[in-house]
């Protein structure tokens, strides 16, 4: 009998949407238990590694955590950057009608996240920066946990989530840019927007192949550094100039993201995980958990994301400026609102722009933690108890509508 490879139990665990989240989770995890064991000494001082790169009379010297926060993360950006320009042209986002739920409901899920967190810390100027913090949602996490329901989710809340937590990281975007840059030098921002304009042209030329965006793209990248604008930016910018149609049929926009997606999925964001979530337990009380910026993370994340998607999609079905997706109820449109607030990767990222101290940082990773896994696990519950109530007449056209 002759062995099929794509039968292989790890080929099928690597090909599941559920294994990005849960490798996700084992990272987080897995730096939990490192930062509360013996081995504490020596994952803080892999983390402050330095290294350096020099050419010429140009460097860039960082301990690992920067490189990984500004380097790695650059390609995670690059990636949802290819996301966002497909989705916008021609996938989900990409007609008024297919985008107004997701577009409604991603506001409330920015909206009031960050008057949640306002409200709790408004009465302390050090913590009132990292507002944003919970208004963003990790899709790699949200959509591994609705992986694991199976084939009973509608396709059409699967579209939601995807759409939703895709606004979501273009908010993201752009708040990083319009509120976490300071100091910044207009000489190296020549630079990049030269760069830009470098790859503007070699988009206008027809250029398909991929290189010559990515080596301006490290140009620019190193310029965005330098500037005091955060460097993952430059990663949406190169995304943004890759065609997404050549001449003779293909996308190069379409096989980057395929090609680029593992690598992001398997080791990007679990060493970003890895990296940014080990924080110390020593000591940690109700007292440590109800403090300001921590309880105003959690509870942006866990009231916050959920009252803020179901509120405003109530709002626009209401008002008749959307519908509900094909095949999905309130209940079920409830249990995703759940789910969006699932904010561990970007809301941890957001975080170490909004942060520099320690404890602040150890607060920060503390309230996503919670706000995180409150809303994964009640969202799970939501939706786990919402498909029971479906008939399964229902979830089989579904079935038949995704293949």
């Amino acid at each position: 009998m002759k062995y099929d490879s794509r039968k292989s139990p790890v080929i099928q665990l690597f090909a599941s949407e559920a294994t990005p989240g849960m490798l996700l989770m084992f990272a987080a995890v897995a730096a939990l238990v490192i930062s509360n064991s013996f081995l504490s000494p020596a994952y803080a001082s892999f983390l402050d590694l330095p290294i350096k790169v020099q050419l010429g009379t140009f460097s860039i010297a960082k301990p690992l955590l920067l490189w990984v926060n500004d380097g790695l993360m650059a390609v995670f950006f690059f990636l949802v950057g290819l996301e966002i320009k497909r989705e916008v042209l021609e996938g989900h986002l990409s007609s008024l009608d297919r985008a107004a739920l997701p577009l409604i409901a991603a506001c409330g899920g920015i909206a009031i996240p960050a008057l949640v967190f306002a409200g709790i810390n408004f009465k302390s100027p050090g913590t009132i920066n990292g507002w944003a913090i919970p208004a963003a949602t990790d899709i790699a996490f949200a959509l591994g946990i609705l992986a694991l329901m199976g084939r009973g989710v509608p396709v059409t809340l699967k579209i939601f989530l995807l759409a939703v937590a895709i606004i979501d990281d273009l908010a993201a975007i752009i708040i990083i840019a319009a509120f976490y840059t300071d100091g910044v030098s207009l000489s190296a921002l020549l630079v990049a927007a030269v760069g830009l304009l470098a790859l503007l042209a070699l988009n206008r030329a027809g250029v398909i192949r991929i290189t010559p965006y990515l080596l301006v793209g490290l140009v620019m990248w190193a310029a965005v550094l330098k500037s005091g604008v955060h460097a993952t930016l430059a990663g949406v910018l190169v995304a943004l100039m890759i065609p997404i149609k050549a001449k003779d049929g293909t996308s190069p926009l379409k096989i980057t993201e395929h090609d680029l997606h593992p690598w992001v999925a398997f080791l990007v964001l679990p060493l970003f995980a890895f990296a940014n979530a080990g924080v110390s337990l020593e000591g940690i009380s109700l007292g440590a958990l109800t403090a300001p910026l921590p309880l105003g993370i959690a509870l942006g994340l866990f009231i916050g994301k959920q009252v803020g998607v179901l509120g405003f999609s109530w709002l626009g079905v209401g008002t008749g400026l959307c519908r509900l997706p094909d095949g999905a109820n309130w209940l079920q449109v409830y249990g995703i609102a759940c789910l969006t607030g699932v904010g561990f990767t970007m809301s941890l990222f957001i975080g170490t722009l909004a942060f520099e101290t320690a404890e602040q940082l150890d607060q920060v990773r503390l309230g996503v933690l919670l706000g995180s896994a409150l809303s994964a696990v009640f969202g799970f519950a939501v939706l786990k108890y919402a498909l029971r109530q479906t008939p399964a007449g229902s979830v089989a056209a579904d079935d038949h509508a995704e293949s």
